[in-house]
């Protein structure tokens, strides 16, 4: 699997992590808010940056669907689902 920038640099945080972790942690340090936490919701740049979160989203659920990372801890309803990279997600890196 060729893994776009998106999908190495969460699978790449997850392998690094030394405990299961939420995915979703991770997705303001990939794609941090490029605005004021005041600007207008249909600002645009808020609204490009929005997409990108989906984009990450969709990176998680590629790479859990290809076998690169698991679930270890489903959500509880207190916290979301823990993850961690697979041999095959730590094999992909390198």
């Amino acid at each position: 699997m060729t893994l776009n920038a998106d999908e190495h640099a969460l699978l790449r945080l997850i392998a690094q992590s030394p405990e299961p972790v939420a995915a979703s942690d991770f997705f303001h340090t990939i794609r941090p808010a490029n605005f004021e936490r005041s600007a207008a919701e249909e600002d645009p740049r808020r609204v490009a940056w929005q997409e990108k979160q989906f984009g990450l989203y969709k990176a998680m659920i590629d790479l859990h669907d290809a076998g690169l990372i698991r679930i270890v801890h489903p959500a509880n309803g207190e916290r979301p689902d823990l993850m961690e990279a697979t041999e095959a997600g730590h094999a992909a890196l390198n």
